[in-house]
């Protein structure tokens, strides 16, 4: 059976998931697979854009490295980043068929879409140098946790995912940060309990922990020029740091050429792009703002969206529902609601960009999608 054909027979949400059946999949995997050196990024935001960072950076060094992320906006070869370009269909199709072979129907049945995506990853890169690899949800009991890593990067925690993660900020941190190992790279952080439980667990498993440091001022610049806002500023001063941690040497003048599709992205001289989706994400996006936007937004249910309005409401003139195609949509009168609430005046998008406004474009992986799929005469990169 094709990749594609095997995925979509799987759903992508689960109430309940049984955490043992990856291990027991990755243990007849293991033997099989040459292991690179591994990085694991757990966080709330900016666990994309710092991983694709340092996976630029370390590729530009003249590694072969190779980044996974999720979800993504426009193809599924999103998600495999090797060596400067997304995997092909060829190589995402012979590693499915090699894994499948492995495990065999009942186990590859068995597993979630992310945990089987996981492990084809795992095939997809067991050539490379360095594998970067992005935790989906949570830290401890993700898929991608199932294997050992070189070194931990704790970027920002927030509240988010309480339902699968704890209710209090300690509890989702804690979540989160007991999958690191031997060594951990802690961001800023916005909530002093995170560095407290951070410190807690890295002492109980013996880690060495370390914080991240102030930016530079070349990465400032640097910043300054391709428009980024604080939050990226601190996301590649991680990378950084994490590289030197890791031994790997590179050229700050790399990041020029880096293109973060998705993270406060520049779509056209009017419009920018970002995934982000919850409060933490809402608090950065609003600071990076240096001007009135319309914001054209929509929301998955299990987000505090109304909290995200009443974050953005400084910057944002009006807002612009966009209709999105998700079984975790809030209802449209729920976003209404919350809108009216807030105090922000709205409307329906309906795929009209006025040249004198401008435009941010946020709520989730599908608030972009779908705002893509209706653009479709936009500049979107290959």
């Amino acid at each position: 059976m094709q990749l594609n054909v095997f995925l979509d027979a799987k759903p992508l949400y689960y109430k309940e998931i049984d955490h043992k059946r990856v291990h027991d999949a990755y243990a007849l995997l293991k033997p099989q697979l040459k292991h690179p050196r591994t990085v694991h990024i757990v966080g709330t935001n900016g666990k994309g854009s710092t991983g694709r960072m340092l996976a630029h950076l370390a590729y530009k060094s003249g590694l072969s490295v190779a980044h996974y992320s999720s979800p993504h906006i426009l193809k599924f070869n999103e998600r495999m980043w090797i060596n400067g370009s997304d995997a092909s269909d060829e190589l995402l199709e012979e590693a499915h068929q090699r894994l499948y072979t492995i495990l065999g129907q009942e186990m590859s049945d068995a597993l979630s879409y992310f945990e089987y995506t996981t492990l084809l990853a795992f095939v997809v890169f067991e050539n490379c140098d360095l594998m970067v690899l992005e935790a989906g949800l949570g830290g401890e009991f993700d898929a991608t946790n199932v294997c050992d890593k070189e070194l931990s990067i704790i970027t920002p925690i927030g509240i988010d995912h309480q339902a699968f993660l704890g209710e209090t900020i300690e509890e989702i941190a804690a979540t989160k940060i007991r999958s690191i190992q031997m060594q951990v790279l802690l961001a800023s952080q916005p909530y002093e309990k995170v560095i407290e439980v951070a410190k807690k667990i890295a002492n109980e498993k013996g880690a060495v922990l370390r914080q991240a440091q102030e930016p530079i001022n070349k990465v400032i610049e640097l910043a300054n020029d391709k428009v980024w806002g604080d939050y990226l500023i601190d996301n590649a001063t991680v990378a950084l740091q994490a590289l030197d941690i890791l031994g790997i040497k590179y050229d700050i003048n790399d990041l020029k050429t880096l293109e973060l599709f998705g993270r406060f992205y520049a779509l056209t001289d009017n419009i920018r792009i970002d995934v982000g989706h919850n409060p933490l994400a809402a608090r950065a996006i609003e600071k990076a703002l240096d001007k009135e936007v319309v914001l054209i937004y929509n929301s998955l249910d299990d987000k505090d969206y109304e909290e995200v309005l009443r974050t953005l409401k400084p910057k944002v003139k009006r807002v612009e529902i966009i209709k999105i195609h998700s079984q975790r949509a809030t209802t449209l009168s729920e976003i209404e609601k919350a809108l009216t609430k807030v105090g922000l005046a709205y409307s329906y998008f309906e795929n009209k960009i006025d040249e004198d406004e401008n435009y941010l474009v946020f709520g989730s992986f599908y608030v972009v999608e779908e705002f893509l799929k209706q653009r479709k005469e936009c500049n979107v990169p290959k």
